[in-house]
């Protein structure tokens, strides 16, 4: 081998052993984090202290995580946002939720899965539907406990925002449908159709919010789910809400 092409060679072996090393490195930290973190730290306190029928007031414009640095170095390089559009406001989160979490919630949800209903416009109570068609379940009261669910104490008001999170993989159509969102073109149970698709890979989610920033509803906020194909869609959803009004 002539002597350039082994210093080039070398060049690149000892960068891909540096890229390996840091990201070695990267993964050790977060994990030492996530073995350290102390439950006993303000928001959990506060979570706590507000109980089943609270709500965690926001300044309005401020980040819950402003001032948790191990959350922002958590968030580094693992948690990928991606824009998807602005009207209506939608953020791809890839990697949101880890394997483990992802079968977790299918373990516990599976043995009580009932058929979904949707709400009858006439008399605002709940019926099955033939063309929603789905089976769901609510976690109880002591499994909203666990800090990652209990964010939301309380349900009331008009919904703000949704995140929809993707359990499994392999799935073949069961797409999340906006059709007012962009102005290009997906696939939508394997149809081409005007608007925005997500496809529905383990792990990610998907947030988008059904008020514009004037809190009024936004009507491209409009979504729904395309036929699957093959395989089976699993997701859990988060409803946000504003706070309790009569």
């Amino acid at each position: 081998m002539a002597p350039p092409m082994k210093i080039i060679f070398g060049l690149l072996t000892l960068v891909t052993v540096g890229m390996i090393i840091g990201a070695l490195s990267q993964l050790a930290f977060i994990r030492k984090l996530e073995d350290s973190y102390d439950t006993d730290s303000r928001p959990f306190r506060r979570l706590r202290e507000l109980g089943s029928n609270g709500y965690i007031q926001l300044p309005r414009g401020l980040n819950f995580w402003n001032n948790d640095e191990e959350a922002k170095i958590l968030r580094l390089g693992y948690i990928k946002p991606e824009v998807l559009s602005w009207s209506p406001r939608i953020i791809l989160l890839h990697n949101f939720l880890s394997i483990e979490e992802c079968d977790y919630l299918r373990a516990i949800a599976l043995p009580r899965l009932k058929n979904s209903t949707v709400v009858d416009k006439a008399t605002g109570k709940s019926i099955k539907s033939g063309v929603r068609t789905s089976n769901g379940m609510f976690l109880s009261r002591k499994e909203r406990k666990y800090p990652m669910v209990e964010f939301n104490l309380k349900r009331g008001g008009q919904r703000i925002a949704t995140m929809l999170m993707y359990l499994t993989d392999n799935v073949d159509g069961g797409e999340t449908y906006f059709p007012t969102a962009g102005s290009g073109h997906c696939s939508c149970g394997g149809e081409i159709v005007q608007g925005l698709c997500v496809k529905p890979t383990k792990g990610n989610a998907v947030l988008f919010w059904s008020m514009g920033l004037d809190g009024q509803s936004d009507p491209n906020s409009l979504h729904g789910s395309c036929e699957v194909l093959s395989g089976e869609k699993w997701s859990a959803t988060k409803w946000m809400r504003q706070a309790f009004h009569t």
